[in-house]
C-alpha cells in the first residue's frame, strides 16, 4: 500500500504526505477528482510540487475515516481501477514525463542529453529554446503577493466589536439617529486609520529590502556562449558555472573542475559541497547528497563546471519550497481569539439586556420606537468602542518602537504573538552563526597553538607572533599559496573572492601580518593539482629562485599524514616516526570532535622538472588548521535570556549531527543541562502523533529539509505552543510562514524569507527580539488592564439603564449621553492604561498559556464588583436628584456627571491588580495616563460651559449641592474599589 503520513491535523483539516505524489500530476488530478466526490469532503488540494495532500472535511467525521478514504483512493489508483472512457481498455500508467522525473542524478550523460533533446557541445538551437519554453515554461515564478492598500484597510474592520458597532450605526441611521451613527462611525474610522498607517508603513519598508537587479546566466546556444537573464533559461540549456556565479536553475552536471557550491540557502549546510559529474548509483538520495546536481539559488564558491538544465521555475527545488510556503496555514494569534471570545460574550450579554430593556419599556407603556432607540443605546454601551482603537493603537505603537530598535514588523498581530511566545525555533546557518568560515584552532608541527590575538599565538607556555615561528609562518604561507581565492587590495584592506574555506585561510594569514599579493608575486604559480572526489588533496607548484620549486599542499589530514615522510621543527627537517604519525592522527580526531573542518598542511622543495605525480610525495609536515562557521556575537547571551524568560529554544539545521551537537553545546541550548538531538533520517519514519510527542523534548534537529522544518513547527503548534521560527534562506520560508511568528534576517537573507516572515531583523541582530518580546508581554498586560477597565465601566452603564427602566424611568440616560459617556471614558483613560510601563521582572516570568482566557474567573468577579460599586453609587446620586428635582433633565444630569466622573477615576484603580493608592507600592509615573485622566475630566466638564454641547446632551443646571453629590459619588466609588483590593491583597498574603 502507498505510504500516507499525516504531517498536520486539526479538526476538519488534515495534510498528508503521499508517497508517489511528488511531481505526479496524474495522481494529483486523480486524488482531487475522486476525493472531492465523496460525502463529507469539502475541499481537496493535491500538490505535485510538494507531495502533500490537503483535505478539508466535515468536522463531525473522525480523522481515521478520512485516512481510510485516502488510502482506498490511492489503492484504487495503484490497481488501475480508475475511471476511463467507455471505448478504451484500461492501460497501465504511461512512463514518467519530464515533470515527473526525479532521477536525473542516476542517468548517464548520453541518456540525459537524449531525454532533454540537447547537445553537450552546441546546446539548444533558437527553435529548441522556444519549444522547451512552451513545453516546460520559462525559469520564473509568480512574485509574492504584496498586500494592497485596500486589503490592509478592509482587514481593520475584521473584528467582532467593530462589526457590532457597524450594525449599531446602521440601525441608528435607519431609525433617525444620524448624530449617533456618525459618532459610532467616527470611532470605527479612527481604528481603521491607525491600523492602516502603521501596517502600510511596515509593508513599504519590508518591500524596500528586496534584492535589486536581475540575475544573469551564462549558457551555450547554437554553439555560442551567451549571457542572458536567468528568467530566460529553459530546460535543456547548457549552463556555464564559474566562481561567484549564482546557479540559475536546477541542473545536472556534465563536467566539474574542482567545483564547489554553497548550498546553505537551500539545505542549511554551512560548508561548501564539492561536486562531481559522474552518475550516482542510488535513486533514493537526499537532496544534500546529490553530488552531481546543482540547484537554483545556490552559489559557486570555487572551481568551474558545465551543467544541463533539468528543471525551471516552479519545477525547481526552490519552486517546490515556495509552493510549500503558499500551502502553509497562518495561525490565528491568541489575542485575536481571546478578543473574539470576549466579543462573543458581550454580544450575548448585550442582546439579553437590550431585549430586556425593550420588553420592560414596552410593557410599561413606552413607545416602541423610543424603546428601540434606548435598546440601541444599550447595545452601544455593551460594546467597548474604545477596545479596537486601543488594541490597534498600542500594538501600532509597539511596531513604531520596534522599528526604532531595528525590528521591522509586518502586521500588528505579530507584536502580540511575540509577547506570548513559548518556543523559538532557530535556524543555525546565518542566524545563530555568521555563515562564513573562520580558523578556530591551529596545531603547528606536533604542538598545539592557541591564538587569542591574531598576531600573538601561544605555543605551550611561550607567547610568540606566528611570523616569528618558522613552522607557523610556513603553514600560513602554504594556506595562501595553495588557494584559488582571488585577493584585491584597496588601501589597507583586502577583498577576498573564493570558497569560504580558502577565504578563511587567507584571512588568518592577513591578520597575522602576511601580504598575500606580495607572497604570490614572490612565489609565482606554475601548476595546480586540484582536489576532486577521488583526490582529497590540493597541491600547487611555485617557482622558488632560479632552479628550485616549492610545492604547497593542503587537504584531508589523513591523506597528508600518509604522504609525509618528514616534519619541520625549528628550521630543521626531521624524519616523521610512526609514533608521531599516531600523535598527528589523534590531533586530527580531537579537532574533528569539536565539529571543526580540519585541513592538513605540508610542503616540499623540488627541482624545476618535478612531475605532477611526484608533487605530493616525500612531503614535510607543517600542521593542522580547524575551521568552523562562528557563532554570532551575543547569541549565547540571547539564548540565556530566552531561557530565563521561560522560552524553549530549538535549533534546526541542515548540518550533520556531530556539528549541530557541538554548536548546541557551545550555545548552552539544552534544557536543565541535557541536550536531546534528532537526525532527520528518523523523521520520515515517525507518525504525526509520535513527532508531536517528540517535538517538545528535542533541542536540536539535524540534517533537516524544508519540509522537515515545516513539520517540526506544525508539530510544536499541535501541542498547543506559540512558536516562532527564525531563518534567512529560501529553505526556511515555508516554516517562517506557518509559525505564529516568522522572524527573518534583513541583511543578506533571501527575498523569499523576508516575503513570508512577520518580523524582519534589519541588522540581523537576534538580541533585538528580546526587547520585542518584552514589549509584546507588556502590551498584553496593558490590554488586559484596559479591557478590565472598559468592561467594569460598561457593565455599570448597563446596570444603571436596566434598573432605571425597571423602576419606570424610560431614559435615565439618553442616547447622546451614552455615546458621549462611552467616548470620554472608553478611549482616553484606556489609552493611558495601555501605555503603562512594563513590570521590571517581565522577562523573568514564564510566558502565558495561550489557552487561558484573556480574563480569568477572578478577573470577572473583580469586574463585577467594581461595576456594582460604580452603578450603586451612581444610582444613589440619581435617587437624590429624583427626590430633590423630580424626573427630568436635572436628575439625568446628576446621574450622567456622577457616573462618568466615577468611571474616569476608576482608571486610577485599574492601573494595577495590587493596591497602589491606599497602601502598597505606587505605580511608576506615566505622563500619558495623567494627561488622559485630566483631559477626560476636562472634556466631561466642557458641556457645562458650552451651550451647544449642553443642548445636544440635554443637560440641566447644577447647583453647589448637586456638584457635591456628584463629587462624593465619584470619590466614594474609587475609595471602595481600592479599599476592597487592599483587603483582598492582605488576605492573600
Amino acid at each position: 500500500m502507498v505510504s500516507t503520513l499525516a504531517i498536520h491535523s486539526v479538526k476538519g483539516r488534515i495534510r498528508y504526505q503521499i508517497e508517489g505524489l511528488y511531481r505526479s500530476r496524474k495522481l494529483a488530478d486523480y486524488l482531487q477528482q475522486t476525493l472531492s466526490q465523496q460525502t463529507g469532503i469539502q475541499q481537496v488540494q493535491a500538490n505535485a510540487l510538494t507531495g502533500n495532500l490537503l483535505v478539508r472535511f466535515d468536522p463531525t467525521r473522525p480523522a481515521s475515516e478520512i485516512r481510510s478514504l485516502v488510502e482506498d483512493t490511492l489503492a484504487s489508483y495503484q490497481s488501475g481501477k480508475k475511471p476511463t472512457p467507455p471505448d478504451q481498455d484500461q492501460e497501465p500508467p504511461p512512463p514518467a514525463t519530464h515533470e515527473e522525473t526525479s532521477d536525473w542524478h542516476v542517468l548517464t550523460v548520453e541518456t540525459l542529453l537524449q531525454r532533454l533533446g540537447t547537445s553537450q557541445t552546441t546546446g539548444l538551437s533558437a527553435e529548441a529554446v522556444t519549444q522547451s519554453a512552451q513545453q516546460y515554461g520559462w525559469n520564473t515564478f509568480a512574485e509574492a503577493k504584496v498586500r494592497e492598500d485596500l486589503e490592509i484597510i478592509l482587514e481593520q474592520f475584521n473584528s467582532l466589536p467593530v462589526m457590532l458597532l457597524g450594525v449599531a450605526a446602521g440601525i441608528s441611521l435607519v431609525t433617525g439617529g444620524v448624530a449617533d451613527a456618525l459618532t459610532i462611525a467616527g470611532v470605527v474610522g479612527l481604528n481603521a486609520v491607525i491600523g492602516y498607517v502603521t501596517e502600510s508603513q511596515s509593508e513599504r519598508i519590508i518591500q524596500s529590502l528586496k534584492s535589486q537587479g536581475k540575475p544573469v546566466a551564462v549558457v551555450i546556444r547554437d554553439g555560442s556562449e551567451e549571457t542572458i537573464n536567468s528568467g530566460e533559461v529553459v530546460v535543456g540549456d547548457l549552463l556555464i558555472l564559474r566562481t561567484g556565479d549564482r546557479v540559475a536553475a536546477d541542473s545536472r552536471l556534465l563536467s566539474s573542475d574542482n567545483l564547489q557550491i554553497d548550498e546553505s540557502p537551500l539545505t542549511g549546510e554551512s560548508l561548501p559541497v564539492t561536486k562531481i559529474a559522474t552518475p550516482l548509483e542510488q535513486r533514493e538520495v537526499p537532496l544534500a547528497e546529490r553530488e552531481n546536481m546543482v540547484y537554483r539559488g545556490t552559489l559557486v564558491t570555487g572551481g568551474q563546471g558545465r551543467a544541463v538544465v533539468v528543471a525551471t521555475g516552479n519545477q525547481t527545488e526552490i519552486g517546490k519550497i515556495q509552493a510549500m510556503a503558499g500551502e502553509a496555514i497562518v495561525p490565528e494569534t491568541p489575542l485575536q481569539r481571546q478578543l473574539d471570545e470576549v466579543g462573543g460574550q458581550l454580544v450575548l450579554i448585550g442582546s439579553v439586556v437590550c431585549a430586556l430593556e425593550f420588553g420592560i419599556g414596552v410593557l410599561r407603556g413606552q413607545g416602541w420606537l423610543t424603546m428601540l432607540k434606548s435598546a440601541i443605546s444599550l447595545a452601544v454601551a455593551s460594546v467597548p468602542e474604545g477596545l479596537p482603537a486601543i488594541a490597534t493603537t498600542i500594538l501600532a505603537l509597539g511596531i513604531q518602537e520596534a522599528r526604532r530598535q531595528g525590528v521591522l514588523i509586518r502586521g500588528i498581530d505579530a507584536v502580540e504573538s511575540l509577547g506570548s511566545l513559548q518556543t523559538i525555533c532557530l535556524d543555525k546557518t546565518g542566524t545563530l552563526t555568521c555563515n562564513q568560515m573562520v580558523v578556530k584552532d591551529v596545531r603547528v608541527g606536533l604542538k598545539g597553538a592557541r591564538f587569542e590575538d591574531d598576531r600573538c599565538w601561544h605555543f605551550g607556555d611561550r607567547e610568540i607572533a606566528p611570523l616569528h615561528d618558522q613552522e607557523a609562518s610556513w603553514l600560513l604561507q602554504v594556506g595562501v599559496l595553495c588557494s584559488e581565492t582571488e585577493v584585491t587590495r584597496s588601501g589597507e584592506s583586502y577583498t577576498l573572492a573564493g570558497s569560504a574555506t580558502e577565504n578563511a585561510l587567507v584571512q588568518i594569514a592577513i591578520d597575522a601580518g602576511i601580504d598575500p599579493i606580495a607572497l604570490r608575486e614572490r612565489f609565482p604559480l606554475l601548476t595546480t593539482n586540484a582536489r576532486s572526489a577521488n583526490h582529497e588533496l590540493m597541491s600547487t607548484l611555485h617557482r622558488f629562485g632560479d632552479e628550485k620549486c616549492l610545492v604547497a599542499v593542503k587537504g584531508n589530514p589523513h591523506e597528508i599524514i600518509r604522504r609525509c615522510e618528514y616534519r619541520a621543527q625549528e628550521g630543521e627537517v626531521l624524519p616523521l616516526t610512526k609514533q608521531e604519525r599516531r600523535l598527528l592522527e589523534n590531533m586530527n580526531q580531537q579537532m574533528a570532535g569539536k565539529a571543526l573542518r580540519v585541513l592538513g598542511f605540508a610542503y616540499r622543495m623540488a627541482d624545476s622538472g618535478i612531475s605532477e605525480s611526484e608533487m605530493e610525495e616525500h612531503l614535510v609536515w607543517l600542521g593542522l588548521a580547524g575551521m568552523a562557521d562562528p557563532i554570532r556575537e551575543g547569541v549565547i547571551d540571547v539564548i540565556a535570556r530566552f531561557h530565563s524568560a521561560g522560552i524553549d529554544t530549538v535549533m534546526i539545521t541542515g548540518d550533520q549531527g556531530p556539528t549541530a551537537y557541538a554548536i548546541a553545546q557551545e550555545l548552552h541550548l539544552g534544557r536543565d543541562g541535557r541536550l536531546e538531538i534528532l537526525d532527520s533520517s528518523a523523521l520520515g519514519e515517525l507518525s504525526s502523533e509520535k513527532l508531536d510527542a517528540l517535538a517538545n523534548k528535542v533541542d536540536v534537529f539535524a540534517r533537516v529539509s524544508p519540509a522537515d522544518k515545516l513539520n517540526i513547527v506544525q508539530s510544536l503548534q499541535a501541542t498547543g505552543k506559540i512558536v516562532a521560527m527564525t531563518g534567512d534562506g529560501i529553505n526556511d520560508s515555508p516554516a517562517l510562514k506557518a509559525a505564529n511568528v516568522g522572524i527573518a534576517m534583513g541583511k543578506g537573507g533571501a527575498d523569499a524569507a523576508r516575503e513570508t516572515a512577520d518580523v524582519i531583523l534589519e541588522d540581523n541582530a537576534l538580541e533585538t527580539t528580546i526587547a520585542a518580546i518584552a514589549q509584546g508581554r507588556a502590551i498584553y498586560s496593558n490590554i488586559r488592564k484596559s479591557l478590565h477597565f472598559l468592561l467594569a465601566t460598561n457593565l455599570s452603564e448597563l446596570a444603571v439603564m436596566i434598573v432605571g427602566t425597571a423602576a419606570g424611568f424610560a431614559e435615565p440616560l439618553n442616547t447622546m449621553q451614552l455615546l458621549w459617556l462611552n467616548l470620554v471614558t472608553d478611549v482616553f483613560p484606556s489609552l493611558g492604561l495601555a501605555l503603562e510601563a512594563p513590570e521590571s521582572n517581565i522577562l523573568d516570568q514564564p510566558p502565558r498559556d495561550p489557552d487561558e482566557p484573556i480574563l480569568s474567573k477572578s478577573d470577572y468577579e473583580r469586574i463585577g464588583l467594581e461595576a456594582a460599586v460604580l452603578s450603586v453609587s451612581a444610582l444613589g446620586a440619581y435617587g437624590y436628584a429624583l427626590t430633590r428635582h423630580g424626573p427630568g433633565p436635572r436628575a439625568s444630569t446628576v446621574l450622567f456627571m456622577g457616573l462618568t466622573i466615577a468611571q474616569i477615576l476608576n482608571a486610577l484603580n485599574a492601573r494595577s491588580t495590587q493596591p497602589s493608592l491606599i497602601g502598597g507600592e505606587p505605580r511608576p509615573d506615566n505622563p500619558y495616563f495623567d494627561a488622559a485622566v485630566i483631559g477626560s475630566l476636562a472634556l466631561q466638564l466642557l458641556p457645562l460651559f458650552l451651550p451647544p454641547l449642553r443642548q445636544l446632551l440635554k443637560l440641566g443646571p447644577l447647583d453647589p449641592l448637586d456638584t457635591a453629590v456628584i463629587a462624593g459619588c465619584a470619590l466614594l466609588s474609587l475609595a471602595v474599589n481600592e479599599g476592597t483590593k487592599t483587603i483582598e491583597f492582605s488576605e492573600a498574603k
